[in-house]
């Protein structure tokens, strides 16, 4: 990663049906192996089960979970005098997004169901309804950054 300069953020296209730039970075990340059609297949699938399950708008239902899941604080480790001390920090809200999508994928490829569609559809329903794996590990990271709340000053 260079340190003089920082790179320009590239300006993403918002996707063919819904004409949303998240769920194309979701696409994105979905993707494996280069193979983007698949992995559109897959979340156009999984948005069409989310709107037969939930009866609401399917991008609605999504950019609800990416909310829930998105965390405000994590842990950082910083090293002060020979230890090192997890400080919690402030997350930007790129990085913060995509955490979000990470973990929303991560735990709906562990989930079981018929295929991936059916997987990724009941990960984003019980995100949305602050339940689920991506919830818990969003908790998980603002519980450490709690404790940790007294190496707050060590922020750089």
């Amino acid at each position: 990663m260079p340190r003089r300069y920082r790179p320009p953020k590239r300006e993403i296209a918002p996707d063919v049906r819904y004409g949303n730039v998240k769920v194309t970075m979701f696409i994105n990340r979905l993707m494996r192996a280069g193979k983007k059609s698949v992995a559109q297949r897959i979340m156009y699938d999984a948005l069409a089960l989310v709107e037969a399950r939930s009866k609401k708008d399917p991008v609605e239902v999504f950019e609800q979970a990416l909310r829930n899941v998105t965390p405000a604080v994590e842990v950082k480790p910083r090293r002060v005098g020979g230890s090192t001390y997890q400080v919690p920090v402030e997350v930007p809200p790129h990085r913060a997004m995509s955490l979000a999508m990470r973990w929303i994928l991560e735990n709906s490829r562990k989930r079981g169901g018929r295929n991936m569609a059916e997987k990724l559809a009941g990960e984003l329903l019980d995100a949305a309804n602050n339940q689920g794996a991506s919830i818990k590990k969003r908790d998980d990271t603002h519980r450490m950054a709690e404790a940790n709340r007294a190496f707050a000053h060590y922020r750089w």
